[in-house]
């Protein structure tokens, strides 16, 4: 049985700025690249960012709209972290902790794209 794979669409209003931070900073594979559209690899997934002539909203918190990965292992979790640090890229929420001590006690960070798309990463513990 051949895996299944994850395709997301999300909006973008520079394809060369999208390159940069997905393919530059965020290390996905690049593919395909249309006049309105760039495709990505992210991890084993799809992703494509289609241009948009709409000024992306400013964020005023996670919820509701945010997309990323679970890591099931902590130190790939922390190695996206430090290169994401290393990046320079914008964290949203800076690595921590959330709910200790509980069954979905969980290590997490946000990034937000140049279009303020909010990007989750994210290790379970248990």
């Amino acid at each position: 049985m051949s895996p299944i794979l994850f395709h997301l669409a999300f909006p973008v209003t520079d394809l060369e700025e999208a390159k940069r931070f997905y393919v530059d900073g965020l290390g996905c594979g690049l593919g395909r690249v249309s006049a309105s559209a760039i495709t990505l690899e992210f991890k084993g997934h799809q992703l494509v960012g289609h241009l948009t002539k709409e000024p992306p909203e400013t964020r005023k918190g996670i919820y509701p709209r945010h997309f990323g990965l679970i890591f099931t292992s902590e130190k790939e979790w922390q190695a996206m972290a430090d290169l994401a640090k290393a990046k320079g890229l914008k964290f949203y929420q800076q690595p921590r902790r959330r709910f200790p001590d509980t069954r979905i006690e969980h290590a997490t960070f946000f990034l937000e794209d140049p279009f303020h798309n909010l990007l989750e990463f994210k290790y379970y513990t248990h």
